[in-house]
């Protein structure tokens, strides 16, 4: 009897050792104690599994709910609620089939201390976010350029449209450069896998080193250094004050994704009778008279052949990115989102996972991508004052109607509704908005054309840009590279506006990371930057303050930042010929000061008319 028992433990022994070393897939990969999201549904994959399984767990504070089944019996779904009252520790999930138990580890641990302190702390208008896609920003660690076990093996910064090679470890490396411009946060493009083949795409092979294509949501990509240096770079910029927004993509997932190729059920994915693309309208979605079909294709056609659809009504799939988004900030200590393809996701959805977001971290920042065609579409995916029958609950968005209005304001020449008075335009219609100073305000991003030649490499033009970006309303986000003027329109391809950051690389000739690599231009542009963001990080009038604006005259804009602290005045002259200024008009602002200091020069002047050279901007603190 004692050697027949033997014999049973010895098998079971060696069952469960190779059940843990071939296990199924199990996501969450693990959780937290004492999280408000408690109510968890484990997703299990593994060949068969589901065939005639039952499910049992024991561990104190934990109760398994139910098990769900889909058509595909590869998966798994078991939802469990974690009390309040347990503790860390390792759970055993015991598969039944039949006679056989095999036990799955599930981890719950404690949570980081610090939420909204520490990490989640959230981004708010007075930080400046530095936007940088890791593939192009700098290789700190040539060994993980390519991975043969990888669908796409290439690694050549000949070809603009493979991968090149940056990496988590090349960011961290010069996050003291970030703290010399006066950048608060990083919001690098998607760091998430994505094991994608190459693509045809316009008569060229092209890699996913965008990241906008996951393959699987909770591993970070090997080639940018994989979960465990993400961790350590969300540490190592904390360190350094800088803060991290994360990419998030809810709409769909890349065509090697393995939700994609083993797909738990038919309903997890937008499905047609035949392709159909997104039409990349926005306006049906807030058309009052629009058709049920056009919104339809809109919100269910797919983004691209490649980019599978999700299917965010069905539950599963909604709680698989909600507990995805929630694991990544616990996980790596993030302080927010930013939603790519935002209105392109059911709407719904769209308010359960920010609200769980919210819940979880109260300090969390979430904005959308919602290039929308008008201030109206744009605030109506965000918290609004519009009354309309659904309501978003979204912070704020990437606001590309503010940044038409400033290039139109730039280049447009005056008029009785161009130049600055389209972006006057666009800030009259801030009502729309619950809070406009959430919204992320840009001059360019990675999928347009470059700032400085969008303003054909004008210099004055720049300047005056950068003075919008800085000291309007919103928080200000700057792209890689635009403080050494780096150019280039979409001519071909995306590929031109995402060129390796000059001096990220060992082989290098140049590198302009260093002021000794830049030209005397190039450092001219790098000051102008630092010295107003600088500014502005010590400025409550541009940080929280409010904002007046003046009907833009003869080219020149004229603007107000202020609060009980401090007054900020911006002018900027559109204009091809030299304009005076009668301070006289804004005396409701300027009263009671007695001298202007030219925040970009130091100098200090009586107030007092101005004259505004061609296309200049000044900045000007009013002091008593």
């Amino acid at each position: 009897m004692r050697k027949r028992n033997f014999l049973l433990y010895l098998f079971l022994g060696v069952f469960f050792s190779v059940k843990a070393q071939n296990g199924p897939e199990i996501y969450p990969t693990h959780w937290w104690v004492g999280m408000k999201w408690n109510k968890l549904q484990l997703m299990l994959r593994q060949k068969g599994m589901a065939d005639q399984a039952s499910v049992s767990l024991s561990y104190p504070g934990v109760h398994l709910i139910k098990t769900e089944r889909t058509e595909n019996p590869n998966y798994l779904f078991v939802d469990i609620e974690i009390s309040p009252e347990t503790r860390a520790g390792t759970m055993q999930i015991l598969i039944h089939h039949g006679n056989l138990v095999s036990s799955i580890p599930f981890v719950l641990k404690n949570k980081r201390p610090g939420n909204g302190t520490e990490y989640a702390r959230g981004v708010t208008s007075a930080d400046l976010v530095y936007l940088l896609m890791p593939d192009r920003f700098s290789n700190g660690d040539p060994s993980n350029d390519r991975f043969i076990d990888m669908n796409d093996t290439n690694c050549d910064r000949q070809n603009p449209y493979f991968r090149h090679g940056g990496d988590l470890q090349g960011i961290t490396d010069h996050l003291g450069y970030f703290n010399e411009l006066g950048v608060t946060t990083l919001w690098l493009t998607p760091v998430i896998e994505n094991d994608q083949a190459l693509t045809n795409e316009g008569k060229a092979f092209r890699s996913a080193y965008h990241g906008y294509a996951f393959t699987n949501q909770y591993r970070i990509d090997r080639r940018l250094g994989g979960n465990e240096v993400y961790g350590e770079f969300v540490k190592a910029a904390h360190a350094k004050g800088l803060k991290v927004i994360q990419d998030a993509v809810y709409n769909h997932v890349g065509d090697q994704h393995f939700l994609y190729l083993d797909q738990p059920s038919a309903d997890f994915f937008n499905q047609w009778p035949s392709y159909t693309n997104t039409s990349f309208r926005d306006q049906p979605l807030v058309d009052p008279y629009s058709s049920d079909s056009d919104r339809l294709v809109t919100v269910n056609g797919w983004f691209a052949r490649f980019m599978p659809d999700l299917n965010q009504r069905n539950p599963m799939v909604a709680n698989y990115l909600i507990e995805y988004a929630i694991w990544a900030v616990e996980e790596f200590g993030i302080d927010g989102w930013r939603v790519d393809t935002y209105f392109y996701s059911d709407r719904n959805f769209l308010n359960r996972i920010n609200q769980a977001l919210y819940d979880e971290f109260p300090h969390i920042t979430v904005f959308g991508e919602n290039s929308m065609q008008s201030v109206t579409g744009q605030a109506y995916y965000c918290q609004n004052n519009i009354q309309t029958s659904w309501k978003s609950n979204l912070q704020g968005v990437i606001d590309f109607q503010w940044e038409g209005g400033a290039l139109a304001g730039l280049n447009e020449p005056f008029g009785w509704s161009g130049g600055m008075l389209r972006l006057y335009n666009i800030l009259v219609q801030d009502l729309l908005y619950k809070d406009p100073r959430r919204n992320q305000i840009l001059l360019d991003n990675h999928d347009q054309d470059r700032f400085y030649s969008v303003v054909g490499e004008d210099f004055n033009k720049f300047k005056a840009g950068i003075v919008l970006l800085l000291t309007q309303r919103g928080i200000p986000q700057l792209y890689y590279g635009t403080e050494i003027l780096m150019k280039n329109f979409k001519k071909p391809s995306d590929a031109e506006v995402r060129k390796d950051f000059p001096g990220g690389w060992k082989e290098d000739s140049v590198n302009k990371f260093l002021s000794s690599g830049k030209t005397v231009q190039e450092n001219e542009a790098f000051e102008w930057i630092k010295t107003l963001a600088l500014f502005r990080q010590k400025s409550s009038a541009i940080s929280t303050g409010n904002t007046m604006q003046y009907v833009p005259k003869n080219g020149v804009y004229t603007y107000f930042r202020y609060d009980s602290k401090q007054t900020v005045m911006v002018a900027i002259n559109s204009d091809s010929l030299p304009r005076n200024l009668a301070v006289s008009r804004f005396s409701e602002r300027t009263g009671g000061f007695t001298r202007f200091r030219n925040v970009m020069t130091g100098d200090i002047l009586p107030i007092g008319d101005l004259k505004l050279n061609e296309q200049e901007a000044i900045v000007l603190e009013l002091l008593k």
